[in-house]
Order: structure tokens, then sequence, then C-alpha cells
């Protein structure tokens, strides 16, 4: 192997038993990492990008999984290189958080609730390290400084409930780099950050490579994050490795049509599109059939007279909703007398109007307040103070039988689709339920045939109405999640985050979706996000919060093209640059 690599992984396959067989995960897989360098490997779910990941540090368990063939050499000095396949049990254990870190995707459950983040990254200095309890704390206050949290004193002491999303990665990232690993494994590090928190998470992780010379494997279902911080990419599908380049190379000359697809399924800034090109557009095309495709994708650009005149539609109408000075604080402390002397405001003071077939976005990074509006405005959290008048009638004033009787016209589709779905009922009763609540349909046949005829409206099939939701994935379980809301027929949808934590492939399609289904049926949205650019291609007008107060309110494309806040600013430069 070449003195400046550090990994070189020749041919892997990767295979699971499973009741239908055996199921190849990984097949044949080559490829090979700089010292000092990054790897991007970018793909959808089950493209096979953390299986490969899992195998360099030998996380596959056996059975069900097994490694038939291949290599995976690791060069840790310029003298010494060793097959990570072939090396025993006990001397992985020494590589593993020494050598080789890994950074997983979700910091919540990967960092134990019941002990303090401080003692965990301790813990992990000890177990490499013979160091008193002192000099561990030492170098773990240090890290937590490294890894640029303001309070480490603080962070050391808490629990991960206690801290942010944000912080909980950084604390990863400081017990990942613990031991100046070698090799630095990210897998889906950011995924369902706020693009501001994915900015700083980047920038960290760069600094730190320069810093210490790590070399990183940064996996991602996104290109537009690659970009961000790759100096090569490796683009998995069905998992093979379909295309290898430079950052330049993958996003100026693509040759793959699955690649292609990738980069042309995240929503642009720069122009309106009407739907959203999707990786099954790219995959089912000819060579021949490109410049067609291509075509398409321009004439599904929304001119400014188009634009103009749909807005003008919108806004001709009375409003479905206004909202008049809204706020909730949350008490913080009382006295010993039970009143209140300290609270927070998680919404201050909000108003606005909305009108019918209209798309309102609202964006802003985690504790602006946003999701708390969207609950608010719905009752699901009792309002401090304000009004919100839904088709004449005060939501905060109605009685319990009132409340029940608006929640037909009334929807919210959450981030996570599978917490939102009872994994003892299936998908079928599961959508039928709120028929049941509503009074709607005359009797179970009639629901049955209602909620086969939404599955297939989502673009799911008849088959799927006895199965569970751990049998579908999540772009599947989100859309099983909108036939449920369209199940009492509402005139109005709050989306909470509902493409936040799915591939971009499969946002692409969620997003036409609901665009569809607006279209068909007349709905009316407030959209929810951390991401602008999804919600300037949702929305007729944006609300940008910060704090729990609303920063800018204005048409989406202008807000974009002339932002007035500071905070718009951050957002819209926290886009990766590969979709400006």
């Amino acid at each position: 192997m070449e003195e400046d690599k550090l990994l070189e992984i020749n041919n892997l396959t990767v295979e699971f038993i499973t009741e239908e067989g055996i199921q190849t995960a990984v097949n044949d897989v080559s490829f090979s990492l700089g010292r000092g360098k990054t790897l991007g490997i970018v793909g959808e779910s089950g493209s096979g990008k953390s299986v490969t990941c899992l195998s360099i540090m030998r996380l596959i368990q056996r059975p069900p999984g097994r490694i038939p063939s291949g290599e995976i050499i690791f060069q840790y000095d310029s003298n010494t290189n060793i097959d990570l396949l072939k090396t025993s049990k006990r001397k992985i254990r020494d590589f593993r958080g020494n050598l080789i870190s890994m950074i997983f995707q979700e910091p919540m459950t990967s960092l134990n609730p019941v002990h303090k983040c401080g003692a965990q990254i301790v813990e992990s200095i000890n177990m490499h390290y013979k160091v008193s309890k002192k000099a561990a704390k030492q170098r773990a206050l240090k890290l937590l400084e490294e890894v640029e949290i303001k309070e480490p004193e603080k962070i050391f002491d808490s629990y991960p409930h206690q801290i942010s999303g944000g912080q909980k990665q950084r604390v990863m990232i400081a017990m990942a780099m613990s031991c100046n690993p070698k090799l630095l494994i990210a897998d889906e590090p950011t995924t369902a950050l706020d693009v501001t928190v994915q900015k700083s998470i980047l920038n960290l992780m760069k600094r730190l490579q320069e810093k210490h010379g790590t070399s990183i494997i940064f996996i991602t279902h996104d290109l537009g994050v690659i970009a961000e911080i790759a100096d090569e990419v490796a683009v998995m599908y069905n998992g093979e490795i379909v295309e290898k380049g430079t950052v330049k190379e993958i996003f100026t000359s693509a040759k793959h049509p699955y690649t292609k697809g990738l980069i042309a399924c995240r929503p642009p800034l720069d122009k309106r599109l009407k739907h959203l090109p999707t990786v099954e557009d790219f995959l089912n095309m000819d060579k021949s059939d490109e410049k067609e495709v291509q075509e398409l994708i321009r004439a599904n650009i929304v001119s400014s007279e188009e634009r103009s005149k749909s807005l003008e539609t919108i806004y001709q109408k009375e409003p479905i909703l206004r909202v008049k000075n809204l706020s909730k604080d949350y008490v913080i402390s009382r006295n010993f007398k039970g009143k209140i002397t300290k609270s927070k405001h998680a919404v201050k003071n909000i108003s606005f109007d909305l009108f019918p077939g209209e798309t309102l976005g609202l964006v802003g990074g985690s504790g602006c307040g946003k999701t708390t509006l969207g609950r608010t405005l719905l009752n699901l959290i009792p309002a401090t103070e304000g009004e919100v008048i839904f088709k004449g009638k005060d939501l905060l004033k109605l009685d319990r039988k009132g409340q029940r009787a608006i929640r037909k016209e009334i929807q919210i589709i959450f981030q996570d689709p599978y917490s939102s779905l009872n994994p003892r009922m299936t998908i079928g009763d599961a959508i039928m339920e709120p028929m049941v609540v509503h009074h709607i349909g005359k009797d179970k046949k009639e629901r049955k045939e209602k909620a086969i005829e939404l599955l297939q409206k989502v673009g799911l099939h008849a088959k799927h109405f006895e199965r569970y939701p751990h049998e579908f994935s999540g772009g599947q379980r989100q859309r099983i999640c909108i036939a449920r809301t369209l199940a009492v027929e509402p005139e109005f949808i709050i989306c909470d985050e509902s493409v936040s934590a799915l591939d971009v492939s499969v946002q692409a399609q969620v997003l036409n979706l609901l665009n569809d289904l607006k279209k068909e049926f007349g709905f009316t949205y407030i959209f929810i996000s951390h991401d602008l650019s999804v919600v300037k291609f949702m929305s007729d007008r944006i609300i940008v919060m910060d704090q729990g107060e609303m920063i800018e309110l204005g048409e989406a494309d202008e807000l974009y093209e002339n932002p007035q806040s500071k905070i718009t600013k951050e957002l819209i430069e926290s886009v990766p640059k590969a979709y400006l």
C-alpha cells in the first residue's frame, strides 16, 4: 500500500442471513483513503454505506452478518499494515476509540442517558490511557473546549437529555477525538440538525482535522453536505459504488444517473420549480433521454408571471386563519407560595393571517419557537395569551367538544412518522381510526375502501393495508401519516419538520406529494422546517423566527433575494453551497 494511504478496502462483500435467504448489503466495494483527507460516502438509506463503515470497525454482528470476501488494510504507521478483517478481537478492541473512532448518527441513542456527559468522555479516555481521574477530567474539559462548547464545566456535569442536539453531537465528537484517532468515521452526524448547527459542526470537523491530521470518512445521504467537507466522493447504490471522483468531478461532470438524481432532487434556491426532479426520473432514463429530462426540468421552472398570478389568486380571498398577539410562556421556577418567579417566552406576541390555499413557511433554528407556535395554534399546548381565529372561531376558547369537532378540519403531520404510528396497529387500522372518531364512513367496509384509496393516493399499495409500521421505510411511514391525515378530509394542515430526517431523494418525493395534494384538495399548509431551501420551495410566504419572536415575514422568493434580518442571512449562508 502507498505510504500516503491510511486505509485501503479491496473487494469487500457483506451479507446478512434473513428469512428470505442471503441478502448482499455490500457487493465488491473497493476504495482508499489518504492521510489527512476526507472521503464522502453518499447514498440513500439501504445503499450499504453504513454497513461498509461498520465493517471497518468490525461491528457487523455474526450471525446474521458475515463478510465472505475482501480485505481492509489499515496502515496505522509508515511501517505497519494490518488487515482489520483478520485481526484478533482483542487487538480490534485496542484499535476502536484509539486509532479508529466513530460518530454515530443519533447522539441521544449513542450517549448513555444515566451517566453524565463528562463521565462518558472520561471513560473513553481511561479505556486506552492509564491516567488519574484528575488528568482524565482535565483532558475531557479541554476536549469540550476544543469542540467549541461554551460552558464546558456545565456540560461536563450535565446528562444527555439536559443539552441540545447540537451540543450532544459536539460531546460525541469530543469522545471520538479523545484519543486522537488516525481515522474518524462520521455516520450521518448532521442529519436532522438545523442547517446553522450543521454548518458549525462541519466547520468544527474541518478545524479538528487540520489540527490533528485526522483522516475522515463522512457518510451522508446529502451530496450538498459532502461538497462542504469532502476531498473525494464515493456514491453508493444497492450495495455497490457506482461512481467515484473528486468533489469537483462529481458536481460538474457526474456520469451515473443515480448521482445526477441525488444532485438534482434537492430544492434549488436560485429558481422556483413546480415539481422537484427525483432519483427515479434519472434511473428510468436511457442516456439518449438525458436531454429530454433536462428539458423537462427547464419546463418545470415557474415564471415570474405564473408566480404573480398564483399569489394574486391566493391573497384576494378572506383569511382562513387570523393569529393575534399569540404568546406562550413556560414557568421556570416558583417561590414557596407557588408564585411564578421566573418564566421564559417560547412564543412572543406573534400575529399573522393565513389565506385559503396558501403555504406559509415557518423557519428558524432549534429553540426558536416554531414547533411551539404550531402546536399552540392547534391548542395542543395552551397559549398564555392571544387569539387564534379559524373560520370565525377562536380555537383557544373552544370547549372539549368544540375542539374535537374542529380537529376534523385541522390536522398536523409530525416530524417522526414512527412515533406517530402505533407499532401494534396495522397501518390500515391506523388510517381508519380517525374515521371512526369523526364518524366518517357508514361501516368498516366503507372505511377500509377509503383507507386503501388513500394509500394508493400517497403512492402505496392495497397490499400494505395489513402490514405494521416497522415493515416500512422512513419515507413510506411518512406517506402513511399523510394518508392518515387525509382520512378526515381537513382544510388546514401543519407540517412540523415532516421531511427533515428523510433522505434527500425521499424528501423530494414527499414534497412533491404534498404539493400535488394541495393542488387536488385545496389544502392550506403551515410548513415548519429549519431548512430554508425546503421552506422556500414549498412556501408562498415565509416567517423567520428567533427566540420566540417573528423576525421577518415576506414573500418567499423576495425574502431569499433581499433578506432584512441577520438571522435570515445566516440561514441562507448555512445552506450547503452546492445548492446555491
